[in-house]
């Protein structure tokens, strides 16, 4: 992929829900395969589109964007020998020694690309109908649909719904959408309702915790309104909760503790150290493993694996994993 083609792929991908983060090549310093205006996109698990250098780059901007997709802080990085910068190195740069051979050196900008809100809204009432529509005026990815055609598919863990089903399918819909393990998860109804409704799932089963995520009545108390009112009442509820921070997934067992960490990912290859160079590499297939004493080393190329196997009992005992 070129460089449009990786900005279509990372838009495609947030458009799907995905988080991703987007490497541009800023500055080069040869010989170095990277190019100035090189891109790639990198998930979560650690999936490289694109390009933006070879085997000395692109493990250490693999780890730096999933640090990036994790905190959703943008940082540039120096991967290189700082030795030949000096005290040229600006304020607030990530610098990543690497022992290249090519003696090589880029700059390297990362950006997370966050995907759109995903809101759900149950129902077919004119406010579940002007909540949606609302939705996608500030560019959220909004679905209405009825309470007979919800499942657990239909969300996530960073999903919002809304259920407002007016009594039709209240509990139905409500018990769904627990299993679900939304961010948010709100009730259009009376308080005096929504105490039955989740009195009702009590009696099923329901845990208590879990019942004590939804909220009843969904969205901001601003007395007796129209519809139209109520939809911009728990839109107005919604997006105080995304800026605060409070509807960011948690690990949690119940939603399949699935939010990336700094510096790991779901399917990610471990991070390794070539023990020879110090380079960070991938501990897998494409990092040349060799087992001596029983642990398992990577390395960034035949030549350092190769002088690994010359005078192994020199380079074992350096840290190997990062």
């Amino acid at each position: 992929m070129d460089g449009w083609q990786v900005i279509e792929r990372a838009s495609a991908l947030a458009e799907r829900g995905e988080a991703v983060a987007l490497a541009t090549v800023v500055w080069r310093q040869g010989p170095s395969s990277g190019q100035v205006g090189a891109r790639a996109i990198i998930t979560a698990s650690g999936q490289v589109h694109g390009w933006i250098g070879g085997a000395c780059a692109e493990p250490s901007v693999i780890r730096q964007a999933q640090q990036v997709i994790a905190d959703g802080t943008a940082r540039l990085l120096l991967l290189g020998s700082t030795d030949r910068f000096g005290d040229a190195i600006p304020d607030g740069m990530t610098v990543v020694p690497i022992s290249c051979q090519s003696e090589g050196a880029l700059e390297v900008y990362i950006e997370p690309v966050r995907p759109a809100p995903h809101l759900v809204v149950i129902g077919r009432s004119p406010m579940a109908s002007a909540l949606a529509e609302m939705a996608r005026g500030l560019g959220w990815r909004a679905g209405l649909v009825e309470w007979t055609e919800f499942s657990v598919d239909d969300a996530n863990e960073r999903s919002m719904v809304v259920v407002a089903t007016q009594g039709h399918g209240d509990e139905e819909a409500i018990e769904r959408a627990i299993a679900a393990g939304p961010a948010y998860l709100g009730l259009v109804a009376s308080r005096k309702r929504g105490a039955a409704v989740l009195g009702y799932l009590s009696d099923r089963g329901v845990s208590a915790e879990r019942l004590g995520r939804v909220r009843v009545p969904a969205g901001l108390d601003l007395g007796k309104t129209s519809h139209v009112e109520i939809a911009v009442s728990i839109l107005a509820e919604l997006v105080r909760l995304r800026a605060s921070g409070e509807l960011d997934p948690v690990d949690d067992a119940e939603a399949g503790a699935r939010r990336p960490e700094a510096g790991a990912g779901a399917g990610r290859p471990d991070g390794a150290v070539d023990p020879v160079c110090g380079m960070p590499v991938v501990a897998g297939p494409a990092g040349r493993p060799l087992t001596y004493e029983g642990e398992t080393y990577y390395f960034c190329s035949a030549g350092c694996r190769s002088q690994f196997e010359s005078d192994p009992a020199s380079y074992a005992k350096k840290e190997t994993r990062c």
